[in-house]
């Protein structure tokens, strides 16, 4: 499985309703720190597969989400655990920064 594209209408089926803790990317087409983090969260979304569910949030096109979870940077991860907020970072990160979010 590959990152979730995340909107409005899956939020809850995705998110709230997963079995396993959820990574959020806050990322937008424009943003450059976005772009290069890409390949370490398409890396995240591999090795974990079956254990995280990686979700993307375009900010432009889901502001209703980013209003929700208080983003005013990006790119911002949240880890969501049983529909609760585990952790929150924002910034150009390693792989291992990230993942210390969810465990």
């Amino acid at each position: 499985m590959s990152e979730v594209v995340l909107t409005s209408k899956n939020y809850v089926e995705e998110v709230e309703k997963s079995t396993i803790p959820v990574l959020i990317d806050f990322w937008a087409t424009w943003c450059g720190p976005c772009r290069a983090m890409m390949p370490v969260v398409e890396q995240i979304a591999k090795e974990y597969e079956g254990k995280i569910k990686v979700c993307k949030v375009n900010v432009d096109e889901e502001q209703d989400l980013a209003e929700k979870f208080e983003i005013m940077s990006i790119p911002t991860f949240v880890a969501i655990k049983n529909g609760n907020i585990i952790g929150k970072s924002l910034g150009v990160q390693s792989k291992e920064e990230i993942l210390s979010l969810i465990k």
